[in-house]
Order: C-alpha cells, then sequence, then structure tokens
C-alpha cells in the first residue's frame, strides 16, 4: 500500500500525463491505466463548516487510484498561502475577498466538482467558474456549494442574472429541515430510479449531517430535476437510530441538465449531503463516483464493484464553526495529500 501512494503522489502511475504542472498551492494526483484514463477532474474545496478541504483530497486520491481519472484539488487559502476554513464570509467582512489559486486550470478540466460555501472571488477567478459553467461541460456541485458564492457571480442569461444554485444546480439552500448539528441522515434510493446508472451497487447512504430543505414547503424539486435518492431525517447521529416520525424525506441528489448562453447542454449532479464525516459512507462515495462517470458520459463504465475504498488514512475532522475545539487552524495545502 505504502508503494501505491508514494506512485501516486509522485504521479509515476500516470499513463497520460497530468495536464496541471505539480504546484505547493494545489494538489495532483495522477489517475492509472482505468476507466477514467485521460480524463482531468478539478475539484474545489472552498467551505467553512463542513471539511471539504480533507474530503475533497480524499475523493482525488480515490478517483485518481482507484478508477484512473487525473484530478487536481484547489483551495481556498488565506493571505499566507495556507488552507484556511476560517476566513470570514462576506456577511462577517464586508471588505473580504477569497482566493483559491488555480481556478485557471478549469480551462483543461473535463469534470468539475465544487464544494464551496459563501465565497467571493476576485473578477478574474470567478470569470474562470463562470466560463466553465458556461461551457457545457459536467460539474458535480457538493452540500454547500448550492450556496457557494456570495455577491461576485456575475452571469446572465436571457438578461437575467443567473443564480448558481437555483439555476445551474436545481436547488439553493433554505433552511435545515433537519436538526442543525443534533441529527443525521439516511439516504433513500428512490423506486423508481433503481435502475439509474449513478445507483448501481449503491448502498447503505447514511452522514451526520442533516438534510437541505431546497425548495419552499409547498414547492417541489423543480421538474428539469431527476430525485436519486431521497434523505431521510433520524432521530439522532447515529447509523441505526430511528427515522424522525415527524421529519418527511426530501431529495438530497439528483441530476439536471443545464444549458448556457452558448446553448450546450451540460449535465449536473447535484448531492446536499457530502460533509467530510458523511464521506465516510461507501455508499455515499459509490454514489459520487458513478455520478462523476455519468457525468462525463461514460456510464457504460459504471461498475458497482468497483473498488470505492479509501487510500489511506482517513480522520476527517467534525463539521461546525468552533475551530479550536474542532481542532480547525491554517495549514499547507501538502498537509491534506
Amino acid at each position: 500500500m505504502k508503494s501505491l501512494l508514494f506512485l501516486l503522489a509522485v504521479g509515476c502511475a500516470s499513463v497520460t500525463p497530468h495536464p496541471v504542472p505539480e504546484d505547493a498551492r494545489w494538489l495532483t494526483y495522477a489517475g492509472g491505466d482505468g476507466p477514467g484514463r485521460g480524463k482531468h477532474i478539478v475539484l474545489i474545496a472552498a467551505d467553512q463548516e463542513y471539511r471539504s478541504e480533507q474530503a475533497l483530497p480524499m475523493l482525488a486520491k480515490m478517483l485518481a487510484l482507484r478508477h484512473g481519472f487525473h484530478c487536481t484539488v484547489l483551495f481556498s487559502v488565506n493571505r499566507e498561502g495556507l488552507v484556511d476554513p476560517t476566513l470570514k464570509i462576506r456577511y462577517d467582512d464586508k471588505t473580504i475577498v477569497h482566493d483559491i489559486p488555480g481556478l485557471e486550470h478549469l480551462q483543461r478540466a473535463d469534470l468539475m466538482i465544487v464544494f464551496s460555501r459563501l465565497i467571493t472571488l476576485p473578477d478574474a477567478q470567478i470569470r474562470h467558474v463562470i466560463d466553465y459553467v458556461d461551457s457545457g461541460k459536467p460539474m458535480i456541485a457538493i452540500r454547500t456549494a448550492n450556496h457557494g458564492f456570495l455577491g461576485n457571480f456575475p452571469y446572465t442569461l436571457a438578461g437575467k442574472k443567473v443564480d448558481f444554485g437555483n439555476d445551474v444546480l436545481g436547488g439553493a439552500f433554505r433552511s435545515h429541515h433537519g436538526n442543525w448539528s443534533q441529527d443525521s441522515t439516511r439516504g433513500v434510493l428512490v423506486e423508481t430510479q433503481r435502475s439509474h446508472p449513478i445507483l448501481l451497487g449503491v448502498d447503505d447512504i447514511w452522514g451526520p449531517t442533516d438534510v437541505y430543505r431546497t425548495y419552499p414547503e409547498d414547492g417541489s424539486l423543480p421538474a428539469d430535476c431527476t430525485a436519486l435518492v431521497y434523505g431521510q431525517p433520524l432521530v439522532g447521529r447515529n447509523h441505526d437510530d430511528a427515522p424522525n416520525p415527524e421529519k418527511i424525506a426530501l431529495p438530497v441528489a439528483w441530476t439536471k441538465t443545464w444549458t448556457g448562453s452558448l446553448g450546450k447542454a451540460a449535465r449536473v449532479f447535484h448531492v446536499t449531503m457530502g460533509s467530510a464525516r458523511d464521506y465516510q459512507s461507501a455508499g455515499l462515495r459509490r454514489l459520487t463516483s458513478n455520478a462523476v462517470y455519468w457525468c462525463l458520459g461514460l456510464e457504460d463504465q459504471i461498475d458497482g464493484a468497483r473498488s470505492v475504498d479509501l487510500v489511506g488514512p482517513y480522520a476527517p475532522l467534525d463539521s461546525g464553526f468552533d475551530y479550536a475545539q474542532l481542532g480547525v487552524v491554517p495549514r499547507l495545502p501538502a498537509a491534506y495529500r
């Protein structure tokens, strides 16, 4: 196992060259000879609550070593270049501007996986995100990405300002349907979608985060979205806790198609589960891995038995904003390799 990790880290296991140069500001994982050979995924970790800085490198390692995809992980960093989930947002500091080095590599990405929360980027950086959203290339958005950008998202379509969550993803955070930091979520597969390729081999999805409501109580998931998994709130934060009889299940994973100003249709997968601890669930890892294949038009390559095992140790911190108690401190990107 140590030799495999070494090969992954230095890129020696690559069959085709990784398209992004190694740099201390981001992480690169070279894919090998697997179904994802030659495809490049850019993963963006930029939230302050759910430890995306731990979850996305874990996913990148798994997708590279187990499935063959080239992966590049970008982070929100502070002025010292440290990955810093403790940075404030515009609600708390009107002057804040976040920094995600390497967003220009979206130009060479086949898939963007974004896990951001209320970040405000400078014009040059947000332009890379908007160009990607307009490109017709696929997207996966995790949990807080449906309210991932605050303020500076200058994108319009047919004269209307585009909202990344509601318009591109099919829903945005409206409230905690579950009890925030008090209960957990059991994923329930939609019976009529059991044959969908993203659900192939998926079983036992559970995570300690709560269910989001992404549409009004008198509404529903938009008609252009296909729900694959519902989230049932449980009465506690343990895997075997009972369903909360006072809370109905709501969609937590769905697909849709997004068409931007260039008229190019893009496959979109959104999952509102996805904290770093949620991703200790093999079921959630398989759901996300399958979604990668589907987004890239490789659904015929999905194998419900292909490994989604973790690569190396994975002991993510708990979610929340009490950074001192949780042990969340700014770190170099290399600390998350």
